[in-house]
């Protein structure tokens, strides 16, 4: 019965997300308040239903319920409770449930939080929710039900969750990530339902910048807590190795972050118009075309759910349908997105502006090289891999123009800057970031470290011109006190600035100077490696809930004393019959020590791979700090002013 409950709470929700892509913009069309008036409990209960239904699946999984397909193929008995609960999002029929449990919640809070904006935009806006709404509760009703059942015959025990899902970081990531691709669809509801009434202004920009720092916050987090995963997870040492999937993420990111900045340039400047509204169509866009990657069946990834066509073919049509009708609808209305301000080609305008050309560029470079084997292979060419060192080299001649004009942009003014005030204290932080870099650098004997002097100049002159911008803010505001007069939001870009030279860092050192071997050990045996030593103390029988396998224990020395233990794994998953490599870590600041157990080898002796990697701990404290920006940023008191406007649009307005 509860399956039977979940399944019509789903089909009544399809029917209120019909009714709310209708009446809002109905009303809005002919400037009657009440239609639209109706969007916000439409909003409010279509969340509400979908909650219902994704607690029916939740418990479904909760008490093995077999005769639910989807329970069947994908949990078990003996799989703990907590990883059973990770098994609702960990297959495609449950993970869109999560994706439409997460755009029916980002619609109900447009509606709960958006009392400052007009009533004609508040429907315009929810009445867009509703029509993406109604595209995916259609494709999880027709094409991915969750709780289509296995009888009359069902199974007395489940198949089990994918060994690669059973892991904490499977708890949290795919949650944070779905926020994080959903919440673009706020940003791209405000881009068109401004596009319809034709009202672009600053306060048009404050009330969507928030959304799309928030729906930007949760994708930093989810690609963040996806590569710590494959970290510990895959067992090869890797955080990044540019899997299509991994790509599907980073594209819209990396929009995102473009869309953030050129929301800001149009909500103090009013100029950028046209381009904010291109780059809130692209980001969901990407959004939607990661979903179809993930689930066309088109890649072949250790992230993507193995499906079938039919429903690859629904998700491209859905996405030809969102951007070909955005587009023309852009087309059409381009003419009330014209921006009049005026700026010189030395302002921070221009700046911001080179840094999201570079940003697009990046995008394009991962668009291209995710999407040009598939049609290589389509149009009968063969098969062809575009790896890691393409990606390396593109993004490394990126990353020096942006990080140069990332440093330099907060210390240009709008409209105009005057070049011959900069060149002192600009200079002072360039000679600063030098020797800092240098300095770091000397500690390392390397006779070629290119990439890690490149890395440590770039994040250098990133940290010392953020900080002596605000260095320069308090001489300008009085002291240390004046400090505090400062907006939300500027510390919130200090924040990400840093974060991203931490980041930048971190990635240079940890390609420069990590280590690793391969080796054959017995217990007693030890490897040296980079100044440690790795001691192989002994090797066990491994008898988890759910699996098998063998453990290793090690100890490590550095400079003839213990340093650390390190408890590696090899799990063997029966019900599967997989193998899995749980990898040990011993984390600190400025390095990790990294394990993995292979297989056993005759004497008896087992192979072990052995890392030593500097610094990669920077890359996910960069990328938290990067989001702890946005949240800071989300703190502003700006966001939370009612406009200097009209609560409602005229009739007239609504037909502008």
């Amino acid at each position: 019965m509860i399956a039977e409950l979940g399944h019509l709470a789903l089909c009544f929700a399809l029917a209120i997300a019909l009714v709310l892509a209708i009446f809002p913009l109905y009303g809005s069309y002919k400037g009657a308040a009440g239609p639209v008036l109706l969007a916000r409990p439409l909003a409010i209960l279509l969340f509400l239903l979908t909650s219902v239904a994704f607690g029916a699946l939740c418990y479904s999984f909760w008490s093995n319920d077999f005769t639910v397909l989807n329970v069947a193929s994908n949990s078990n008995s003996m799989l703990p409770w907590y990883y059973r609960m990770t098994a609702v999002w960990g297959s495609h029929e449950g993970s869109m449930l999560l994706w439409v449990l997460m755009l029916s919640g980002w619609t109900a809070a447009v509606a709960l939080l958006s009392n400052s904006l007009p009533l004609i935009l508040q429907g315009r806006i929810l009445g867009v929710l509703g029509i993406i709404n109604v595209g995916f509760y259609g494709f999880v009703l027709f094409m991915s039900n969750p709780f289509e059942r296995t009888l009359p015959f069902f199974p007395v025990d489940g198949r089990d969750l994918n060994p690669l899902l059973q892991d904490f970081g499977m708890i949290i990531h795919p949650p944070l990530l779905y926020m994080g691709y959903v919440g673009f669809a706020v940003s791209f509801a405000f881009a068109i339902a401004a596009l319809l009434g034709g009202r672009f202004d600053s306060n048009w920009a404050r009330w969507a910048r928030p959304w799309t720092l928030a729906a930007w916050l949760f994708l930093t987090l989810g690609i963040m807590l996806g590569s710590w995963w494959a970290y510990l997870e895959l067992g090869w040492g890797g955080w990044w190795f540019w899997d299509p999937v991994e790509n599907a993420s980073l594209m819209p990111w990396l929009v995102g972050t473009a869309l953030i900045h050129s929301l800001a340039v149009t909500e103090k400047r009013g100029t950028f118009k046209s381009w904010t509204v291109l780059l809130a169509i692209a980001a969901f866009s990407l959004s939607l075309l990661g979903a179809f990657l993930v689930r066309s069946g088109v890649l072949v990834s250790v992230h993507a759910f193995a499906t079938d066509p039919s429903r690859g073919l629904f998700l491209l049509f859905f996405l030809l349908v969102v951007v070909g009708g955005s587009l023309l609808l852009y087309g059409v209305r381009m003419h009330a997105v014209r921006s009049q301000a005026r700026y010189q080609l030395f302002s921070r305008e221009v700046l911001l502006w080179g840094n999201n050309i570079f940003l697009l560029t990046a995008t394009l470079v991962v668009f291209l090289g995710t999407l040009y084997p598939l049609f290589h292979k389509e149009l009968g060419l063969g098969s062809i891999s575009i790896g890691e060192p393409f990606f390396n080299s593109i993004f490394q001649y990126l990353a020096i123009p942006f990080a140069l004009l990332l440093g330099l942009g907060p210390w240009v003014r709008w409209k105009q800057q005057q070049w011959q005030p900069l060149l002192q204290p600009l200079s002072m932080v360039l000679v600063a970031a030098l020797v800092l870099a240098v300095g770091v650098l000397s500690l390392y004997q390397t006779p070629s470290a290119n990439l890690a002097l490149l890395g440590l100049i770039l994040g250098a002159w990133v940290t010392v011109s953020t900080v002596g911008e605000i260095q320069q803010k308090a001489v300008q505001l009085g002291g240390v006190p004046g400090l505090f007069k400062l907006q939300a939001s500027h510390w919130g870009m200090v924040l990400g600035h840093l974060g991203f030279a931490m980041l930048v860092v971190g990635i240079a050192m940890t390609k420069t100077f990590s280590v690793e071997k391969d080796v054959r050990m017995k217990i007693g045996d030890s490897v040296e490696l980079n100044g440690y030593t790795f001691l192989l103390s002994d090797v066990y029988a491994l008898n988890g809930p759910n699996y098998g396998g063998q453990a290793a224990e090690l100890e490590v020395f550095a400079h003839g004393e213990k340093l650390t233990h390190l408890h590696a794994e090899k799990r063997f998953y029966p019900v599967t019959r997989s193998v899995m490599t749980e990898a040990a870590v011993d984390a600190r600041l400025s390095r990790d020590l990294y394990v993995a157990l292979g297989e056993e080898l005759s004497g008896p002796s087992w192979a072990l791979r052995v890392y030593v990697k500097p610094y990669v701990r920077w890359i996910w404290l960069g990328a938290i700090l990067m989001a702890l920006g946005g949240l800071v940023s989300l703190s502003d008191k700006r966001y939370r002013r009612k406009a200097k406007v009209a609560v409602a649009e005229t009739g007239a307005d609504a037909h502008a």
